[in-house]
């Protein structure tokens, strides 16, 4: 299935990690600072990216609150990085982030690009979330999460589209995630034996769908996605991984929704597929 390229603007920075001096940002320990708001989905990935990487001694994390202070949709916290990097800076000072905490300057936000450089330049942990043979599935797994979960998702609760386009955004989203209940048929992770970030994009994507879609979703079109048995139960076995479910930010993802949200409520908003308020915040410390 053919998917089409994603048209987000690129991030206004694009730093890179690289492996020595030369490169400008070496991977020093103690020298980078991530910026992440829990709340939203890059930043949650990249939280538990940062976990599983063993990586809060050597390169910490500043929370940001759920919902940007600025009135152009960034952070005032991040501002003087921004303007650092950037003589007359003119665009949101965004997150996630990451700075230079020797520079005073920001480095990258773009998250696939950060995502990818702690896991292969600050790995302490061995976790290898970024194997060098898996760029293309990774890839495939990060378009089937937008085009064929994320994107048709949203779509099929709108309630200003028409009921046809709704039901085929409904049956896009359900091939979606019909998909990945096969691949969940033979093996505990999506590329193989291990966790990788292509697991950390799909259940970051199943939280949004748990935790945002389903408000603006009937409740026949819920338990239609909710019978998918053994993809939920990867969605929970991962969220009461110490790594996975403590960043859950539930009540700061409703504020984000719902301060950005202008649709319906629907009657699948009755109840979530997985109990995610559980595994929050550290309250479930053992993998099930």
């Amino acid at each position: 299935m053919s998917v089409p390229h994603s048209s987000a603007a690129l991030p206004a920075f694009r730093g890179r990690i690289g492996g020595d001096a030369r490169s400008g940002h070496p991977a020093v320990p103690h020298r980078y600072r991530l910026h992440l708001a829990l709340s939203c989905p890059d930043g949650l990935r990249l939280a538990v990216a940062h976990s599983l990487l063993g990586l809060d001694d050597i390169l910490p994390v500043a929370v940001l609150p759920a919902l940007p202070d600025a009135d152009d949709g960034g952070y005032l916290a991040l501002r003087p990085l921004f303007e650092a990097a950037s003589h007359h800076y003119r665009g949101p000072a965004s997150a996630p982030a990451l700075s230079d905490d020797w520079s005073g300057r920001i480095v990258s936000t773009d998250p696939r690009g950060i995502l990818t450089d702690l896991a292969r330049r600050f790995d302490r942990y061995g976790a290898d979330l970024q194997p060098c043979d898996a760029g293309t599935a990774v890839e495939t797994v990060e378009e089937l999460c937008e085009w064929s979960i994320g994107a048709p998702a949203q779509h099929a609760g709108r309630a200003d589209a028409d009921p046809a386009s709704r039901a085929a955004a409904l049956d896009r989203l359900l091939g979606g995630l019909g998909v990945v209940e096969h691949r969940l048929a033979a093996r505990e992770y999506l590329l193989g034996d291990g966790l990788t970030v292509a697991d950390l994009r799909l259940w970051v994507t199943l939280v949004q769908l748990d935790t945002v879609h389903r408000w603006h979703l009937d409740a026949a079109a819920v338990d239609r996605i909710a019978d998918h048995p053994r993809l939920w139960a990867y969605a929970r076995r991962l969220a009461g991984h110490p790594a996975f479910g403590r960043h859950l930010d539930l009540d700061g993802i409703a504020r984000r929704h719902h301060a950005d949200c202008r649709g319906r409520e629907g009657a699948g908003a009755a109840m979530p597929i997985v109990a995610w308020a559980e595994y929050a915040r550290g309250r479930v410390r053992q993998a099930r």
